[in-house]
């Protein structure tokens, strides 16, 4: 399929990288597009009804209040539309565009490196086919998992945002490493490696936290201690906390 990208910004230039494919792309920021284009390949083109005259689906990865802006530019000329916006519903999206396949994705960062997830809101359209290339396109980038769209923007608050949290954690850890004596360098790589690790443990594991948990944590050794200071400092009262953050500030 021949992917055009409307908007060449950061979760754009991930979905790219991970497809490692040519594709044609627009930006408002042309340098951005041009810059896009050279890396992955493909080009950047003069507009968004360029993008979507040359693409069998456009993905719309512009900011989510451009939506009526993007679909009275479009909506004649893309053959299917796959959405990355956040907080924007699948109907809303079928409503800007109502003569054209209309699907609705939230992948997160890690997809630049094939890894993490995409969230897929359900439904189909009249094309079976086209949903199946589709999905596949998607799923391409990492882990495709399927969700009522109700719960979309639940997902993204879980796995969108978490490399930012990921991030926070591991910076966290160093920087108690280094408060303790060991080199910020040395204490990222041994912080990094270890999340990464224990990623693929959990997936080898059938994603059981509790049983990975348990394993580590010898009764009254240094790990039950470590998490006890965890749980009195609301580290899981922290996370429900973002969670919630992330979705009032959609409502």
């Amino acid at each position: 399929m021949q992917i055009g990208l409307i908007g060449a910004g950061n979760m754009a230039r991930a979905l790219a990288r991970g497809w490692g494919r040519p594709l044609v792309c627009a930006d408002p920021i042309a340098g951005r597009a041009q810059a896009l284009a050279a890396e992955v390949g493909g080009e950047a083109l003069a507009s968004n009804v360029a993008v979507a005259e040359r693409a069998d689906v456009v993905v719309l990865c512009h900011k989510p209040a451009q939506l009526r802006e993007v679909a009275g530019e479009l909506h004649a000329h893309a053959r299917a539309v796959a959405s990355i916006l956040a907080a924007v519903p699948l109907a809303k999206l079928q409503a800007a565009y109502p003569d054209t396949p209309v699907y609705r994705f939230i992948p997160s960062l890690p997809v630049e490196v094939r890894e993490g997830a995409v969230v897929q809101a359900a439904g189909a359209t009249d094309d079976a086919s086209l949903d199946a290339r589709v999905s596949e396109l998607f799923s391409e980038l990492g882990t495709l998992v399927v969700l009522d769209d109700s719960l979309v923007d639940v997902a993204m608050g879980l796995m969108s945002c978490s490399p930012a949290y990921v991030a926070l954690v591991a910076e966290a850890q160093v920087d108690a490493g280094v408060r303790r004596g060991i080199p910020a360098a040395a204490g990222a790589e041994l912080v990094v490696q270890t999340l990464a690790g224990t990623a693929e443990l959990l997936r080898a594991r059938g994603y059981d936290t509790v049983a990975v948990r348990r394993e580590v944590t010898s009764p009254g050794g240094i790990t039950a201690r470590g998490l006890a200071a965890l749980e009195r400092a609301g580290v899981r009262a922290a996370f429900s906390d973002a969670l919630d953050a992330v979705l009032e500030e959609r409502a």
